[in-house]
C-alpha cells in the first residue's frame, strides 16, 4: 500500500529505479551516452508515457539495450538503424499501455456510446 507521500509525489521506488537508470546511462561511453540522452529527449516529448511505472520500465529496458551494445562494441547506427525517430517511435509502441492518449481513446469511445444511448431514446 503506498504511503500518503507517494499518493503526492509518485512511487519512491520508481523514482529509486529512474535514479539508477541516470547513474547506468552516465557511465555509458561517451557515444553511447550521447545517444541515449537524444532517445531519452525524443521519448520523453513523443512518447506521451503518463504512468511513472511504465516509464520506468521503458527506460530500464532502453539502458539494457545500450549497455549491450556497449559491451559488444556494437555501433550506435546499428543499434537505432538509418532512421533514429523510427527506432524511438517503433520501441515506445512497445510501452503503450502508459501512454495518456490512451485514456483519451477510451474517454472518446465512452461519450460516442452515450451519445449513441441518448441518441437511441429520442428515436
Amino acid at each position: 500500500m503506498a504511503t500518503w507521500v507517494e499518493k503526492v509525489t509518485g512511487s519512491l521506488e520508481d523514482k529509486r529505479r529512474y535514479r539508477q537508470y541516470q547513474a547506468r546511462a552516465a557511465a555509458l561511453p561517451q557515444s553511447y551516452r550521447v545517444a541515449i540522452e537524444a532517445v531519452e529527449r525524443y521519448l520523453t516529448y513523443y512518447g506521451g508515457i503518463a504512468s511513472g511505472a511504465e516509464i520506468v520500465r521503458m527506460f530500464d529496458d532502453l539502458i539494457v539495450l545500450f549497455e549491450q551494445a556497449a559491451a559488444d562494441g556494437t555501433p550506435m547506427w546499428s543499434v537505432v538503424g538509418e532512421d533514429p525517430v523510427e527506432f524511438v517511435e517503433v520501441f515506445v509502441a512497445n510501452y503503450s499501455a502508459g501512454r495518456w492518449i490512451n485514456k483519451e481513446r477510451q474517454l472518446l469511445i465512452e461519450a460516442m456510446r452515450r451519445a449513441e444511448q441518448v441518441e437511441g431514446g429520442l428515436g
